[in-house]
């Protein structure tokens, strides 16, 4: 029985970028474009888990009396936060949302559950921060992976770059 990895297992196995010099071109371009695929579905994924940990730090400020607004009538502001739209210094924008392997739903429904913004006035102060420690840490994790998989497409990067100094690769060869 053949076992199926993730393709984040895939990208961060060593075995990955093992003999990255003898590795031909196209090969090497189709591995820099897994791992740009992986980096961009941890990327949503953090903004996904920004979002959440967002709203629930604007409800933190909201029972402290900090903010007067509901959390309905802040929530464009709230969610629209460091988005830009155009060519702007902002993160980018994706109009799709790429796949999302099962594992990494799973673990986020752990942490909050999909319905939480139906039944936040019925939690309490210690269990919000609670569910913001929980995102932190799951943010965190994400993070580092996300750091390990865009230095693995770096070298892939590098690796193409060099072969274009070099002659290597011909440039105008597609």
């Amino acid at each position: 029985m053949i076992e199926a990895r993730r393709r984040v297992d895939i990208v961060l196995d060593p075995a990955f970028l093992h003999g990255i010099g003898d590795i031909g071109i196209d090969e090497l371009r189709e591995r820099r474009k897994l791992t740009d695929d992986v980096e961009t579905e941890f990327s949503y994924y953090r903004r996904l888990l920004h979002g959440r940990m967002d709203l629930l730090a604007f409800e933190q400020r909201r029972r402290r009396g900090e903010e007067t607004r509901s959390l309905i009538e802040a929530l464009p502001e709230i969610l629209g936060a460091g988005e830009t739209v155009g060519g702007g210094g902002g993160r980018m924008t994706l109009p799709l949302a790429p796949h999302l392997p099962e594992i990494r739903r799973r673990a986020i429904d752990k942490v909050l559950e999909s319905d939480f913004l139906a039944r936040l006035s019925e939690v309490g102060d210690a269990e919000l921060e609670e569910y913001l420690e929980a995102l932190a840490e799951v943010e965190e994790e994400i993070s580092e992976q996300r750091r390990a998989v865009q230095r693995v497409f770096d070298t892939f990067q590098a690796e193409i770059g060099a072969r274009y100094k070099t002659g290597l690769i011909d440039p105008t060869v597609t």
